[in-house]
């Protein structure tokens, strides 16, 4: 574990083997909230969320304690947010050979416009290799919220970079945990009433279930560690009940 700004708390810690998650948390909620990135460091090495622009120069600061931040390839997230993607155009400013990693929908309806840097886009299924590492793209529509919703999924350590997936208030949170994320979750998830309700919302879990991941690095709060297809199951339990 490395502190990387004792004033604000960030920090940035390996959650698996070369996979890093960045983590800072903030006040904005009743209670405390976390904005987390990962990344991951291979020869194409990709940061997964920048996190808002203001939080810019501490994630940036947080990297540089692994590798140099020029080195990333890829900058990729879930979802067009600005806790997705604030501080893209900052990212590609300092890593000269960077791109946009996203759905083929969030290309074509907002990065390729915003962006400094045109979209490397992704079909849905498609896999990537980042040196020793592949990752799959899963197209996720609606959940649990936009349109171009996806999720990135590491395939040798099973690491399903899950996006606001499984959010939990507060900001007080280890790297790692195998405790239950369902329930907290969900108060969570009925309190602030974030998802899209979508009909296909059991389909969609139960297909990226079937990649069988046993990390869950989620976007607010602990990365999870366990089987996180059962946990993506319940989780789609729970949406119809």
């Amino acid at each position: 574990m490395t502190i990387a700004n004792p004033e604000t708390g960030t920090r940035i810690d390996e959650v698996t083997d070369r996979i890093y998650r960045i983590s800072t948390p903030v006040k904005k909620l009743p209670g405390g909230f976390s904005f987390n990135q990962y990344l991951i460091d291979d020869d194409e090495p990709l940061l997964f969320h920048t996190g808002p622009r203001k939080l810019f120069r501490l994630v940036r600061d947080a990297i540089s304690h692994v590798m140099p931040v020029e080195r990333l390839r890829y900058i990729g997230f879930s979802h067009f947010e600005a806790d997705e993607c604030g501080s893209l155009n900052e990212f590609l400013a300092v890593a000269p050979t960077a791109v946009p990693l996203c759905g083929k929908i969030a290309a074509l309806v907002s990065v390729n416009d915003i962006a400094e840097r045109e979209a490397r886009p992704l079909e849905d299924g498609e896999i990537v290799a980042l040196g020793r590492r592949q990752i799959q793209w899963f197209d996720t529509p609606h959940m649990p919220h936009a349109w171009e919703c996806g999720v990135l999924f590491e395939r040798t350590t099973r690491t399903l970079l899950c996006s606001d997936l499984f959010t939990e208030g507060g900001s007080d949170h280890p790297p790692i945990t195998e405790g239950d994320i369902l329930e907290p979750s969900e108060r969570f998830r009925q309190q602030m009433d974030y998802y899209s309700h979508t009909r296909n919302a059991r389909q969609i879990l139960a297909r990226v279930a079937e990649a069988g991941p046993t990390l869950l690095a989620r976007m607010h709060g602990s990365a999870w560690r366990g089987n996180g297809g059962e946990m993506l199951l319940a989780l789609a339990e729970a949406l119809e009940g």
